[in-house]
């Protein structure tokens, strides 16, 4: 059995230490998205957020951040801070003039983007890579961004078949008129009738008192 010899035994404890400060290192920076899926309609705006780990002294001059949108045919930059200093000729043409930024959330750990005036090409993955002096890390997400809703125009009426419930109206209002002037007119018909009737039954009983009474009177009249 051959014995380790001392020099060795040091570098691979050496090593050893290496490894587990490397992964304590990395272990303490994490970058994490809000959400891992926005779904969005064209024409409209969304705000994009990402988070990672902070120290006390976290500065954002010590930042690089550098974000881009990837698809199956492309790949676009979206935005880039070095120093915590903006990059804006570092952004695709695309996305120029669309996005903004949360500058005083940076020192907190958050990265807010702001995109507005939301295109379907806009679908894509979103990964954004955070490095500060004490570690490196980076998280994505996907954006959905559907067709604007084809809303149904209000229908207007044809103009003849607007008239035409007018005109019909208007001809059976003139109908019920006519009917009920007629109505009216047979009502006074039948009135008149029946006060003609009974005035002329009156006079006839009249007379006929008259004439039954009228001989007693001359009979009983002095001479």
């Amino acid at each position: 059995m051959t014995e380790v010899s001392r020099p060795n035994v040091e570098k691979m404890i050496c090593r050893i230490l290496l490894l587990i400060s490397l992964y304590c290192v990395c272990g303490i920076f994490v970058v994490n998205v809000k959400q891992t899926f926005y779904q969005a309609e064209e024409n409209h705006n969304i705000t994009l957020e990402w988070m990672f780990t902070t120290t006390t002294d976290t500065s954002p001059d010590s930042l690089y951040i550098f974000c881009e949108m990837k698809t199956d045919y492309k790949v676009s930059v979206l935005f880039e801070i070095r120093g915590g200093v903006v990059v804006p000729e570092s952004r695709d043409r695309e996305f120029a003039g669309r996005v903004q930024w949360d500058k005083d959330v940076l020192r907190d750990g958050r990265l807010r983007l702001h995109v507005s005036r939301l295109r379907t090409e806009d679908s894509g993955l979103y990964m954004c890579d955070v490095r500060t002096n004490y570690g490196v890390d980076f998280s994505e997400c996907w954006l959905n961004v559907s067709a604007a809703r084809d809303w149904p125009k209000p229908e207007i009426p044809d103009t003849d078949t607007q008239e035409r419930p007018n005109t019909a109206s208007r001809e059976w209002i003139a109908v019920c008129c006519v009917l009920g002037l007629l109505a009216v007119g047979v009502l006074l018909l039948v009135c008149g009738h029946l006060f003609i009737h009974c005035l002329s039954k009156r006079p006839n009983s009249s007379r006929g008192f008259q004439n039954s009474t009228g001989p007693e009177e001359t009979t009983l009249s002095p001479l």
